[in-house]
């Protein structure tokens, strides 16, 4: 299976990642001081939405890649165009 190439991309992917990762702490903290378990739940989905959209650019960027290096008659802007409408599926299925 191939690695993200794209410098852009892994970064984008670690700053998705990095934030559900700064909610995670914030859940911790609600749960220490006691917050409400409804406000902690509505933190919780939120950091799975995070997770679920970090998922998704991975896989579009796994795709970029694999469809890059097998098609080369497909021009970048439309390669880019069907990327963002796959993504777009993808996310409706959260």
């Amino acid at each position: 299976m191939s690695k993200i190439a794209s410098d852009d991309h892994r970064t984008d992917i670690l700053n998705r990642l990095k934030r559900a990762e700064g909610q995670l702490r914030g859940i911790q903290r609600m749960i220490s001081e006691g917050e409400p378990c409804l406000d902690i739940a509505g933190q919780m989905a939120a950091v799975r939405k995070a997770l679920d959209s970090a998922y998704v650019r991975m896989t579009v960027c796994f795709m970029q890649q694999e469809l890059s290096a097998r098609d080369n008659t497909t021009s970048g802007e439309q390669l880019d165009h069907f990327l963002d409408e796959v993504q777009t599926l993808i996310g409706k299925i959260r």
